[in-house]
């Protein structure tokens, strides 16, 4: 009996609803792997795409979809093969033949790789993607100008580029909070956006989490592998990874897309500077200042550059042209204060006067100003109004920085009590035993420098500068708790050969830096609080600790304004209680490590040079050498605040020359109470 037709309609109500289930499966099918895809799980999503080509045969999203997770699993050939019968089911799939282009690309195929996105974005001139695509390929066969034009109309084509530059500028305003937030709601939407991912990096190299922008920024070389705006960040994390050499190939691989780009020649001489490269480095920076000449902060930074290289004369015209270009740059007189010796003229002072706005005005600058004013009044003999201008700079940075010295007391108090004898006994053996390391410790302004200075006019030892590779190291063992405050607690946790691990890296990172010698310096002051895991990462390390007396040494460190780092620096009551913890913490050194750490006054060293100085060398396993009496004959870079100084001959003014100021540091000696009976006058 034939169905009625009521039965029929049934019949095909039901078909109806089961056609309409079915797609609604496929549907969720396709946005799980969809979404899969998007969080990097390229195989589970493979798998999943398959299942759907099983249900749905020739379905061109979910095809489309796999031939982007093949891809993403470097199985080229099979994303080529699965993105071809796409193109071919639907030619005008842009999406899809873009990343064909992709695929193509990644298979060394680039012509075809450029035909077939020429033709995409002559139809489809808006798709982001494309443009991306486009530009890695011309990028490959080495058409940079039009690999620039391609970048650029891919930000141009981008529809989250609006929020991308509100990101930006709150960024630039350090609302990182606000940036952020921007940043992961595009990637919400498209987890793979480039600019988004590359924000999220930079936001992680503000808070000095270098190693997150870097797994950030190789996700976005999956994106595009050669967007400039990828390979900007990638200097920077490399270069705070102190990946130096990676950082340069980098930077030299941006110059050959944007060479005109002034800040790229800028990151190339900031590299080459870390790498003790200083002629190369000024000559980046001379080929910066061509592009951009009226930029105040790169004569500035040439400022600098001349006078590590020791270039009195070039160094005092580059802060002269800073203050033509800009009149008001604080930073600019205190770059000619710290020449020591420079001697500021009534027109300078008065100028320098005008400038003060009292309580007003930028920290920093206002800060700087009164550093370089105290300077010309103490050359002046002027010692009241030098200090006054001192201290009221000192008060203005000390706005600018983060530090609580009582938590530095609490800090270098478990330092001491995890590296204890039992810590050292249970290791022994352990540990990377190169003996190449010279580590100069101590506090700022106490001598440091000289001792690198007279080290390294020794044929067999390598001057290097304050390299911040323990302090890197320190950070990683300090973040990998939630309250990032893991070390040195965490250190008793490692694996022996894990300590030995960290000892190769350090002289892997640091290896650079080296010409061959048998001995390299890391002269980094604030070492002193890791002299335990120095010894523990590189037992055969030699360690030099330079000491000066106490009031000596914490009033140079309170004339000085710091760039970076220091902050204990502008207080005096944190002085004297930095200056006693840092005892503290060498007397256990010297208790846990007998005989590790050799012992250099400043003082016994201007007075009586030769025997200290075969002292010194004894330490170190050195023969005398004569050029290291003449230590100041030494041709070689010196970044630090004492350059001036160990380029001339030994000289004893500096010892007990706090006594000029010694009414107003009345407080500095109750800071440093019973310490300072350790030390004669």
């Amino acid at each position: 009996m034939a169905p009625s037709p009521a039965e029929l309609r049934a019949l095909a109500e039901q078909r109806a609803q089961a056609e309409q289930r079915a797609q609604a499966e496929l549907r969720a099918a396709y946005s799980q792997a969809f979404a899969t895809l998007r969080m990097g799980q390229a195989a589970t999503a493979e798998q999943q795409l398959r299942a759907i080509q099983v249900r749905a045969p020739g379905d061109v999203n979910s095809l489309r979809l796999l031939g982007v997770a093949l891809l993403d699993q470097d199985k080229v050939t099979a994303a080529v093969e699965t993105l071809e019968r796409v193109a071919a089911a639907s030619p005008n799939f842009w999406h899809a033949r873009a990343d064909l282009a992709r695929a193509y690309r990644r298979g060394g195929r680039l012509e075809q790789a450029r035909a077939e996105l020429q033709r995409v974005v002559a139809a489809a001139p808006t798709l982001e993607l494309a443009w991306l695509a486009y530009g890695d390929v011309l990028v490959d066969l080495e058409k940079y100008p039009d690999a620039r034009v391609a970048y650029d109309r891919s930000r141009a084509c981008d529809p989250h580029a609006r929020r991308i530059e509100e990101a930006t500028a709150a960024l630039v305003a350090e609302d990182r909070k606000t940036a952020e937030s921007i940043f992961r709601e595009i990637l919400k939407t498209d987890a793979g956006h480039v600019a988004a991912v590359c924000g999220l990096a930079a936001i992680s190299l503000t808070a000095s989490r270098p190693a997150d922008a870097l797994r950030l920024l190789r996700h976005a070389l999956k994106q595009s592998a050669h967007l400039p705006l990828i390979f900007r960040g990638l200097c920077q994390a490399l270069t705070d990874l102190s990946q130096l050499p990676e950082a340069e190939k980098a930077v030299r691989y941006l110059l050959k897309i944007e060479p005109e780009n002034a800040q790229n020649w800028v990151t190339l001489g900031n590299v080459c500077t870390r790498m003790m490269r200083q002629a190369e480095a000024l000559t980046a920076f001379q080929e910066a200042e061509r592009l951009n000449p009226k930029e105040v902060r790169l004569k500035l930074s040439m400022g600098h550059l001349y006078k590590t290289l020791g270039q009195r004369s070039a160094c005092e015209e580059a802060y002269r042209a800073c203050l033509v270009l800009d009149p008001t740059m604080g930073e600019a007189y205190n770059g000619l204060a710290e020449l020591k010796n420079y001697s500021f003229g009534e027109d300078d002072i008065s100028a320098m006067r005008e400038l003060l706005k009292g309580d007003g005005g930028d920290d920093k600058d206002q800060a700087q100003l009164h550093f370089a004013l105290g300077r010309a009044f103490e050359l002046r003999q002027e010692y009241a109004a030098a200090f006054d201008h001192y201290a009221l700079g000192n008060t203005r940075r000390r706005k600018t920085v983060s530090f609580d010295i009582a938590k530095f007391e609490a800090k270098s108090r478990r330092v001491a009590a995890v590296f204890d004898e039992g810590f050292f006994s249970e290791r022994r053996g352990a540990g990377c035993m190169d003996p190449s390391p010279i580590f100069i410790v101590g506090l700022p302004r106490s001598g440091s420098t000289l001792v690198e200075q007279i080290l390294a006019s020794h044929s067999r030892v390598e001057g290097t500068f304050e390299l911040p590779n323990v302090l890197t190291i320190v950070r990683e063992l300090d973040q990998t708790e939630r309250e990032r405050d893991a070390y040195p607690e965490q250190v008793r946790s490692l694996p022996l050969d894990l300590l030995a691990k960290l000892g190769q890296r350090y002289i892997g990172e640091t290896a650079p830096l080296r010409s061959g010698r048998a001995h390299f310096i890391d002269k980094m002051p604030n070492n002193f609080s890791h002299v335990g895991l120095i010894h523990a990462m590189l037992p055969k390390a030699i360690i030099v600790d330079v000491r000066r007396h106490p009031m000596d040494s914490c009033f140079s460190t309170y004339k000085q304004y710091f760039a970076e780092g220091q902050s204990f620096s502008y207080d005096l009551n944190d002085l004297g209680r930095y200056y006693q913890s840092y005892l503290k913490l060498m007397d256990q050194w010297d208790r846990v490590l007998t005989g590790k750490v050799l012992h250099v006054s400043y003082e016994d060293l201007v007075r009586s040079p030769e025997a200290n100085i075969r002292r010194l060398l004894q330490h170190c396993g050195l023969d005398f050498e004569p050029a290291c009496l003449a230590f100041h004959e030494t041709k070689r870079a010196v970044r630090t605040a004492s350059a001036e100084q160990v380029r001339q001959p030994l000289y004893s003014s500096g010892v007990g020359y706090w006594k000029n100021f010694a009414a107003q540091l009345e407080p500095l000696k109750v800071a440093l109470g019973e310490s300072l009976q350790r030390f004669p006058e």
